[in-house]
């Protein structure tokens, strides 16, 4: 389950289906994927059979090691973090831009 969002992307696409920062074309996959972790307590359910291996559902490193990603579609990536079966600071954000 969803407990918090942070960041103006995912609370937009969350509750208006729609954001001006992530390309409309990302949209309805963006919203697939957070609510897929609004409906479980287990991130294995992000590792769907078949998953095409665009979603990439991987911890991060450095100094996001308490986050998850999953790829919405790169450069684009929903980040988390996964604790007691709950996501919390659920972010949309392109992470690889330096």
């Amino acid at each position: 389950m969803i407990v918090s969002l942070e960041g103006k992307v995912a609370e937009d696409i969350w509750t208006t289906n729609m954001s001006k920062s992530l390309p409309k074309e990302l949209w309805l996959r963006a919203k697939v994927i957070m609510t897929i972790m609004h409906a479980t307590s287990s991130l294995e359910d992000l590792r769907l059979k078949g998953e095409p291996p665009t979603m990439r559902l991987h911890k991060l490193k450095g100094n996001r090691k308490n986050y998850w990603s999953v790829t919405i579609k790169l450069p684009w990536s929903i980040i988390f973090k996964f604790k007691n079966g709950e996501f919390s600071e659920v972010k949309i954000e392109n992470y690889h831009r330096g």
